[in-house]
């Protein structure tokens, strides 16, 4: 079966055929693109496009999809609903009301800098909801949690339990734990919570999958892949069946990742929907959470430094497990010391892989320039989030100050160095209250202002294009999920339909595009409802 469109404004990334306006597809695969006068005789169904810009489909190389879907049915902290943290204990008490006795309740997405209070929520402040009843919340960066004395009750963290390697219990002047759990301390509750069934957490994945389509998305990542309780391959295949219709490239925790069996070639087939992709470390914290391994030291006493969650030699073991199995290591480095760490590690080393970079590093908030050096000669690739920065502005004056925040992700002079970067929005681990939009990325990698119009380093601001296709064409080189981020002969005919042309539109619009149509295979899988 032969489908046709034509009168469209394909922006199609094939540097060989930047633009189009006609494109032909037999069985879900690109056979032709190019000028409508110049296509070849062909017999199919015929789709005008009424002359609206075409993308490819977006490619989200960094987020958490099922935490994503998991938190959709949780307490949103976050403006504008959530401003202040009595405001937050009041919302609180009213999820209670539909809540059973034995429940846990959940929340997520606070940000200090947004809360009137200017301060995080402590185990004093979520008592006063309720203290017979155990409440989580997650920070927005997800390394740090807030819960109230009835969860530390049950995850036994008292005055004399010791802080975990790479975490930290908060205590107040009388040693006393607050309910702020930074990095692998959070684990101490996380590990005492109930466990969805496998196909209660498929059915939510599959029930996201309808919002990630609204928002143009058509490739996504998992990058907090488990193994127990439940395998996340199992997980995402289970889900698939269900309904989950995006392409999906998995990538463990390399404490997970030891755990697996190996031995069937097929997990890794990036031909397949789901695809174990990688394996994922911690080389630090957050910056907003102030946990980042950074140097200088974050604002304040100046003794700061954060924490330092991995070591040369893990980073080493990890590195030759996935060179062993032909896939990719991925790096959480935010701080300068957590990137000098990882690059150095792998400075020329990084070569498993045939044409595409075999270790990547998730967010470099703050390279040096040596590390910037250090990556371009070693092929290694960069994972960046524009909408940190524009989310989170607060937090990051804060902690960092004016200069370093504004030279903070500079994906202007990375991109000069030659290093290959993709971006993505690590949903739902930023302040934003539509934390997957890649329209939001877009606006703050090319005008690099944040939401409220501060202005976070302007001159390292890119081009529109040029951002859409590192959330597009180059989010495909780094994650690797095969034929897709373009409009090509032989790749899958995934792209999306806007409302308005982004490239003729205003560049302080660009968040609030909308997707009109979205097509996987060809086949239209979302349409907006036209009022």
């Amino acid at each position: 079966m032969n489908r046709i469109f034509m009168n469209g404004k394909f922006f199609t990334a094939d540097q060989k055929n930047k633009e189009a306006n006609a494109m032909i597809v037999s069985n879900g695969i690109v056979t032709w693109v190019g000028k409508e006068e110049d296509m070849p005789p062909v017999q199919g169904e015929k789709y005008d496009l009424e002359g609206r810009r075409v993308l490819p489909g977006f490619i989200d190389a960094h987020l958490h999809p099922l935490l994503l879907a998991e938190t959709s049915k949780q307490l949103a902290c976050t403006p504008p609903g959530v401003t202040s943290i009595s405001g937050m204990v009041q919302a609180l008490k009213k999820r209670l009301k539909g809540q059973g006795p034995d429940s846990w309740i959940e929340g997520w997405g606070y940000d200090e800098g947004k809360l009137d209070e200017g301060r995080a929520p402590n185990r004093h402040d979520l008592d006063q909801a309720a203290s017979d009843i155990p409440i989580v919340l997650t920070r927005t960066c997800t390394h740090i949690l807030t819960v109230n004395s009835k969860a530390l009750e049950i995850a036994g963290i008292t005055r004399d339990t010791p802080d975990p390697p790479g975490g930290k219990i908060d205590r107040d002047k009388l040693g006393e734990p607050t309910g702020v759990l930074r990095e692998s301390a959070a684990d101490l509750v996380k590990s005492k919570m109930p466990v969805k069934s496998l196909e209660q957490k498929a059915a939510l994945l599959a029930e996201y999958s309808d919002t990630f389509l609204a928002k143009g998305v058509t490739g996504i990542t998992e990058m907090m892949g488990e193994h127990n309780p439940i395998d996340y391959y199992d997980l995402y295949k289970a889900a698939r069946k269900k309904g989950l219709k995006q392409r999906a490239a998995l990538y463990y925790n390399w404490d997970a990742f030891q755990q697996f069996d190996l031995h069937e070639p097929a997990i890794f087939d990036r031909e397949q929907p789901v695809y174990i992709a990688g394996i994922k470390l911690f080389a630090d914290g957050s910056i907003s959470g102030q946990t980042a391994w950074v140097n200088p030291a974050f604002l304040g006493d100046g003794e700061n430094f954060g924490i330092s969650t991995t070591c040369q030699e893990e980073l080493l073991a990890a590195g030759e497990a996935a060179k062993k199995y032909g896939i990719q290591l991925a790096v959480h480095a935010m701080g300068e010391q957590a990137i000098d760490q990882v690059v150095d590690t792998f400075y020329k080393k990084a070569d498993w892989l045939d044409g595409a970079p075999s270790v990547r590093i998730e967010h470099v908030s703050l390279p040096t320039e040596q590390a910037l050096r250090r990556a371009a000669e070693s092929g290694i690739a960069f994972v960046t989030q524009p909408i940190f920065l524009y989310a989170e502005i607060e937090s990051y004056l804060n902690n960092l100050g004016e200069e370093r925040s504004r030279k903070s992700y500079p994906v202007k002079a990375i991109l000069e160095k030659g290093i290959q970067v993709a971006f993505s929005s690590d949903a739902p681990a930023t302040a934003w209250d539509d934390p997957v939009n890649p329209f939001v990325g877009l606006e703050a990698a090319v005008n690099r202002k944040a939401y409220n119009g501060t202005d976070i380093g302007q001159e390292q601001g890119i081009p529109l294009e040029t951002a859409v296709e590192l959330y597009t064409k180059a989010a495909q080189e780094v994650t690797r999920i095969p034929f897709v981020g373009r409009l090509a002969p032989g790749y899958h005919a995934d792209f999306i339909v806007l409302e308005k042309d982004i490239f003729k539109a205003d560049k302080a619009e660009i968040s609030s595009m909308n997707v009109e149509e979205t097509y996987m295979g060809g086949e239209m899988v979302y349409q907006k409802t036209r009022v």
